[in-house]
């Protein structure tokens, strides 16, 4: 008679089967996961470095101070130590979510993410729409918009006074409306009303950097006064235009010469026609990025449910 066999043979013949059984099939991609992973790790850090360099300005102001005051909605807006500390966090967080939920197959980060990149997506696409339906229209409230805060705030910031003086230098234009350098009256430092209501040297000036010729090219030396007095200049010219023309004094002293006579606004829109292709092609591209890694974050979280599912 054969042996009957013993129990370390028959813990050998039980645990046979289990040597052959067929492999669980993965189907997350190599591809998409890393992907995902790598280019939202790239932003994260893009993000932190906005937050840091948004609050390092903020404190700057702080020490300097001027103070952050946060009363209303322009507040915010034209913060640009607050705004630029903004963008970074969203973009630190949102891209946080890529990141980890696609290293860790999370499926509920990579949702917040793709809703995410739809928010933002819509939001520019309705601007674009708006813009693009309603030129006239939308250009008339950003151009009041801007005006009554962006030039009211001028003096209040000195991040948003440093931007708006290179914006003027570069794309030579002094104000943002039509009305160009009349925009500046509505500065507390630099309108026109009596003495008694503006003793500010500035009275009825505009910025430096709205003037032509503002940086002596045999110093180097940049002359701050020489939009002094500019929109008195205009005023006269206006009433006696006789007085402003003929002789080559007038001509040399005429206030058209010395600051820019375009709104930024108009001239922002000159520069885009200029580069239009590049501009389309830009935002083309941008558009076309956000929508391939949404296409990814919702491949990728097919995967990881299929994956689950087996």
């Amino acid at each position: 008679m054969r042996d009957r066999p013993n129990g370390q043979h028959m813990e050998r013949m039980i645990q046979l089967p289990h040597r052959y059984a067929r492999p669980r099939l993965n189907f997350i991609s190599p591809f998409v996961k890393y992907t995902m992973f790598f280019f939202n790790f790239i932003f994260w850090l893009v993000g932190g470095a906005l937050i840091g360099i948004g609050l390092y300005a903020l404190v700057d102001q702080w020490q300097s101070g001027a103070g952050v005051r946060v009363e209303d909605l322009s507040d915010i807006l034209f913060n640009v130590g607050l705004i630029i500390a903004i963008i970074g966090a969203i973009i630190f967080f949102v891209s946080f979510a890529g990141c980890i939920g696609a290293l860790r197959e999370n499926t509920a980060l990579l949702k917040l993410y793709s809703v995410a990149l739809l928010i933002f997506f819509l939001l520019e696409l309705l601007v674009a729409v708006l813009c693009f339906v309603f030129p006239n229209k939308m250009e008339g409230i950003i151009a009041s918009y801007l005006t009554d805060n962006v030039i009211k705030k001028y003096r209040e910031d000195p991040d948003l006074q440093n931007l708006i003086d290179f914006i003027q230098i570069e794309f030579r234009c002094c104000g943002l409306s039509t009305r160009s350098y009349e925009d500046w009256s509505k500065n507390e430092y630099f309108n026109c009303t009596g003495p008694e209501l503006n003793p500010s040297v500035e009275r009825c000036g505009v910025p430096y950097s709205c003037c032509k010729n503002a940086t002596d090219m045999s110093s180097g030396l940049i002359n701050i006064m020489c939009g002094y007095g500019v929109q008195r200049e205009m005023q006269i010219g206006t009433r006696d235009p006789i007085s402003t023309t003929k002789s080559a004094a007038s001509l040399h002293n005429d206030p058209k010469d010395k600051v820019w006579t375009q709104g930024c606004i108009e001239a922002l829109k000159s520069w885009i026609n200029r580069n239009l292709y590049i501009v389309a092609g830009s935002a083309l591209g941008i558009a076309l990025m956000q929508l391939f890694v949404m296409y990814l974050a919702k491949s990728l979280e097919g995967q990881i449910e299929m994956q689950q599912s087996t």
